[in-house]
């Protein structure tokens, strides 16, 4: 069988593409892509489009088209929980992200030409340290998934054991990516399991699961269903007293009220930045978080970079570099402890931005205002006939879920049909999958009147 021809002209005149081929020693280009089989090469372009090309202004007016069919819910704000909820994002962070400093730069392999970018990662780096109190951050993680899939990676290669305990009423789709990260990897995966009445994972499960081939334990407090694991010290000690480590999975803003993680002795900590000044946009950017306690076995073991601070040859000068780069790029080739190439350093900028704002006693402020005002959307539901909400009995922090007296899919699309957005359904989610449940999520973008309105529509609904 001969070489096909292209049916259309690459984007290089005759006598151009002559050479180059003449230059690499192949008659023509489809010589280039003699691994492909025959059969599955196309001999026309597609038929896709619009059947001709389009000019920039009718291309615009198709994405507009498009664009008009989105539904924006301003009033009252979303209230879906799962994780990526509402919060106001300050109109300095944008104006900060939106310099071409940041949001144009790449890698800073260059300290020399790169201070002020290092900088601001630095400052990253610090404020979220000192905001988990724990001593090393990194430089930084897609999101929180892959944040914990890498955490528990991590966590064998320090401990040289391939087990890994999980709580039962963390995110599922976290729960899927760790899954697949740990596919190929000798590694065994237990769930544990959790008390359908106050939420929070069961203790006993994990003294008896924890045992002397465990790497790591991950928990997440606030977890999936908005319970605060208030005995994850018991569960950090059950883990250290057989070797294991633990991994704390954490909602930054909580910890304006919540204990960090340092404090009740997480060995690695992860989590996602998305409520400090990240936005809310559909399919992210999210920044994750991955921090560790320092010891040297866990800093080597980190993936991504770190920034550091260090003194210039004459002593007098302090400068910004990149202290640690364990990537598959640089010398530690089929031994890093990561493939990642680019990272969300943008959004770290953002974020240390927001934090800087804020400043302690703000943050304190703002996660005691959501506290608040999550707590009075539970009660005000669960003062509607039939409805049980908070379902959980144990302390809540942001999102929190109710239980209709019948499935909350009709309930959901009433409220669609009054312009809001209410809680995530739960009916094909681990670990309810309850047709009757949905997670409800309330932050400070969410007035008191929000609120009133979402249970008085509610109320009609049911």
């Amino acid at each position: 069988m001969g070489v096909p021809k292209l049916p259309w002209a690459p984007a290089a005149n005759s006598k151009d593409r002559r050479e180059m081929l003449e230059r690499i020693g192949v008659k023509g280009v489809m010589e280039l892509y003699r691994d492909i089989p025959r059969e599955i090469i196309l001999r026309e372009p597609p038929r896709v489009g619009f059947g001709r090309q389009l000019s920039e202004w009718e291309i615009r007016r198709i994405i507009d088209r498009l664009l008009a069919r989105n539904r924006v819910f301003l009033d009252p704000p979303p209230f879906m929980g799962g994780g990526a909820c509402m919060h106001v994002v300050p109109a300095a962070v944008e104006a900060i992200v939106s310099r071409s400093e940041f949001y144009t730069a790449y890698t800073p392999y260059q300290p020399e030409v790169n201070q002020g970018l290092l900088q601001a990662f630095f400052e990253y780096q610090s404020l979220m340290a000192d905001l988990l109190e724990m001593d090393v951050v990194n430089l930084s993680m897609y999101d929180w998934s892959t944040a914990a899939a890498e955490a528990a990676l991590a966590a064998m290669r320090v401990t040289r054991r391939r087990k890994i305990v999980v709580a039962g009423n963390i995110h599922p789709e976290r729960l899927e990516v760790m899954k697949t990260w740990l596919l190929g990897k000798d590694a065994t995966l237990e769930i544990l399991g959790f008390d359908g009445e106050t939420g929070k994972t069961s203790l006993e499960d994990a003294e008896s699961r924890i045992d002397a081939g465990t790497a790591a334990v991950y928990v997440e407090t606030p977890n999936f269903l908005g319970v605060i694991e208030d005995e994850i010290e018991a569960i950090a000690d059950a883990a250290h007293r057989r070797g294991a480590l633990l991994i704390a999975g954490v909602e930054p803003l909580s910890l304006g009220i919540v204990r960090p993680p340092g404090s009740y002795g997480a060995d690695i900590a992860v989590g996602d930045a998305q409520p400090l000044g990240l936005g809310l946009n559909y399919g992210g950017p999210y920044l994750g978080v991955f921090a560790t306690r320092w010891d040297r076995r866990l800093v080597r073991q980190m993936p991504g970079r770190l920034i550091g601070l260090t003194r210039a040859v004459d002593g007098e000068e302090y400068g910004f570099t990149m202290i640690l780069q364990t990537r598959e790029q640089h010398i530690r080739r089929e031994k890093a402890t990561s493939n990642i190439t680019s990272n969300e350093a943008l959004l770290a900028v953002a974020a240390a931005a927001y934090l800087s704002l804020l400043g302690g006693q703000g943050l304190r402020e703002l996660a005691r205002s959501i506290w608040l005002r999550s707590h009075y959307a539970a009660k005000r539901l669960g003062e509607l006939e039939g409805v049980e909400a908070p379902l959980f009995k144990g302390e809540f922090f942001k999102e929190f879920v109710a239980r209709f007296p019948k499935p909350y899919r009709e309930v959901h699309s009433a409220l669609l049909e009054k312009g809001i957005l209410g809680g995530l359904p739960l009916a094909e989610r681990p670990p309810l999958q309850d047709e009757r449940s949905a997670l409800f999520c309330v932050t400070e973008a969410h007035s008191m009147s929000d609120i009133d309105k979402l249970v008085e529509a509610v109320g009609e609904a049911l």
